[in-house]
């Protein structure tokens, strides 16, 4: 076998190559990265962006959990200095131990996309900024809006922690192999503003998956479900001038915010806090 040829895509890892260089152009500069900056690439496949971004940045860490590619990019990271490149699954290496201020840019698995994308937004105080191709159906999640089929859970989690901009779409002709479904560019900027503590966010996350777990009940009684009082729902429904009859798709983030807050007790007192 001729280790100079690429390794061939794995399905199950959900590998799709990038192979267009107008979009990884597109990409880079979306990230404003200087030689300043520290950049974080998950999944550099056959290196395609992996090669820009170490043109572009100070250093980059890449992140690859195929031993085949690992060894491919490896072979050929002499010429690249600012390069480290990591054998390890991305849902488990350790990105709380990158410096603080680090850019993510990567093509992301689309089976993997969204629970990498909470890890990452979890540790939002080292990211500031992070640009990142997805299937385009989770792009559209990103940026819905309340009202839509589109907005859900990844909806409100992702934009209460980041300020986001679908880019642009990207064809699948631009992948070898062409995947299935259509991509999509976003732009994340994090918010270092937090309207909750770390306490109160596990809470507030915990009420907006409950809020979405039955979509087309009403709010109160998908709450009622996943084991809220229903008092309580009802009465932080009533001080906020909510109808009981709504459903959570219809609610803002600011206003999932001031729910959590009502029914907790914060917004009155801590006395009236219900586990």
């Amino acid at each position: 076998m001729d280790s100079s040829l690429p390794p061939a895509a794995i399905k199950r890892l959900g590998q799709n190559f990038l192979i267009d260089p107008n979009i990884v152009r597109k990409i880079v500069a979306m990230a404003e990265l200087t030689p300043t900056h520290t950049a974080l690439e998950i999944g550099p496949g056959r290196g395609i962006l992996t090669e820009a971004l170490c043109r572009a940045s100070g250093h980059v860490t890449a992140i690859e959990v195929d031993p085949r590619l690992h060894a491919f990019l490896t072979e050929r990271q002499p010429q690249f200095s600012n390069l480290t490149l990591v054998l390890d699954d991305a849902m488990t290496y350790p990105i709380e131990h990158l410096p603080s201020g680090t850019i993510v840019v990567a093509n992301l698995p689309y089976y993997l996309s969204t629970p990498l994308l909470f890890r990452l937004l979890d540790q939002r105080v080292r990211f500031p900024r992070m640009v990142l191709m997805l299937q385009n159906e989770v792009a559209d999640r990103l940026v819905a809006k309340p009202g839509g089929s589109d907005y859900g859970v990844l909806s409100v989690m992702a934009q209460y922690a980041a300020e986001i901009t679908k880019a642009f779409r990207v064809s699948a002709q631009c992948f070898r192999p062409r995947p299935q479904v259509g991509s999509a560019v976003v732009l994340l900027k994090t918010k270092h503003q937090r309207a909750l503590n770390q306490e109160e966010e596990a809470k507030f996350a915990a009420l907006v998956k409950a809020a979405f777990a039955h979509r087309r009940k009403t709010l109160i009684n998908s709450l009622k479900d996943q084991g809220y009082d229903q008092k309580l729902v009802a009465a932080a429904l009533e001080a906020l001038a909510l109808s009981p009859s709504l459903r959570a798709e219809i609610l803002s983030i600011e206003q999932f915010i001031e729910l959590t807050r009502r029914i907790y007790g914060w917004a009155v007192s801590s006395s009236k806090c219900n586990g």
